[in-house]
């Protein structure tokens, strides 16, 4: 299983350097001083923080960077970023929705600095944007779990309504609603409304009292599997479905099994976004001098999104053979655009 989720990762780095317009670049083989901003949740967030932190330090470990450093979120993101353009540092990576504004204004100011920007598109020619289309992938999220419910109700809940965190939802609700059509079902969602594009939030990627609130609030509406789309606060979910035993979880960005092995009897699967290695080839880029700003996008065709294997109890009995099928050709759909989502 480890194996698979490496090669989700390297292979969805793979492509991003299929680009066009190439910025200035330092002299290539020159190892970069890399800087990690990140959002709420913390390095230790077993999701998009760590996720890309960890593909900054595989970049040093490669020899790309001569050193890497972060600094958690603190109160403003602009002073965060402006620290480490203090601190002289030559690439700059900025990561989750809510640091957009603030990287896109220091390129702008900075231009011998090189940006990546995690979860926002590119804005200048020294600012590479990665971005990943999660609704793919969330789709089949949704169709397994509209499956597998035997309430007939299943929810999602994010940390907080940037489309960044949206797209999981909505392409979860979707994933459902084509199950409910092909099999002539009625599974409901909560937590997500695909016609008025609303939806139940945190409000933040960290407070786990509430997120286990939601999920208690779900359960009670019979819903027993709990998509939560915030990173750390996924940890809140599958507590209360070890104690509750009512529902069940998928996790999002890294693979579960591999972050916390010990929730695998609440965790179905993941859905995979391939920061880690996203984060390293663009770092690499600037250390060869092929550093350039068109946007990256991760997709089930380029696998730079997928889902992980399911675990344990869930592929053995809990999941039909016929429903695993089902997903595996509906992600060669997708990949294939014989199957649009939307």
């Amino acid at each position: 299983m480890k194996k698979s989720y490496k090669v989700v990762v390297a292979i969805a780095a793979a492509s991003l350097l299929t680009s066009v317009a190439v910025a200035p670049a330092n002299a290539a083989g020159t190892k970069q001083k890399v800087c990690v901003a990140l959002d709420t949740g913390g390095i230790n967030d077993k999701s998009f923080n760590e996720l890309s932190y960890a593909g900054a330090k595989s970049a040093k470990a490669k020899g790309y960077a001569s050193s890497v450093e972060y600094l958690p979120a603190g109160k403003s993101y602009d002073e965060n970023v402006k620290k480490f353009v203090d601190k002289k540092c030559t690439v700059i990576v900025g990561v989750g929705y809510a640091l957009g504004d603030a990287v896109t204004a220091s390129a702008k100011a900075n231009s011998e600095i090189k940006y990546i920007m995690v979860d926002f598109p590119s804005g200048g020619a020294n600012v590479k944007g990665l971005t990943y289309n999660t609704d793919e992938n969330s789709f089949l999220a949704g169709y397994m779990a509209a499956g597998y419910s035997k309430t007939g109700v299943v929810a999602t809940y994010g940390g907080a309504p940037y489309p960044t965190v949206t797209i999981f939802m909505d392409g979860f609700a979707r994933g459902v609603k084509y199950y409910n059509d092909v099999k002539g079902k009625s599974v409901k969602v909560l937590g997500w409304d695909i016609a008025k594009q609303t939806g139940t939030f945190v409000g933040n990627f960290s407070d786990q009292v509430k997120a286990k609130e939601l999920s208690v609030a779900f359960e009670a509406q019979k819903a027993d599997v709990i998509f939560p789309v915030g990173g750390s606060l996924v940890v809140g979910t599958v507590e209360n479905s070890l104690v509750s035993n009512k529902s069940v979880a998928l996790w999002v960005d890294a693979d579960g099994h591999l972050a916390a092995p010990k929730y695998d009897s609440v965790v179905m699967l993941s859905v995979l976004k391939g920061l880690q290695g996203s984060v390293e080839l663009a770092i690499k880029s600037v250390y060869d001098g092929t550093f350039n700003n068109s946007v990256y996008v991760g997709t089930l065709k380029n696998k730079g999104v997928g889902i992980s294997p399911l675990y344990g109890k869930f592929k053995s009995t809990l999941i039909s053979k016929e429903l695993q099928s089902e997903v595996a050709d509906l992600q060669s759909f997708i990949a294939d655009g014989i199957i649009s989502i939307k």
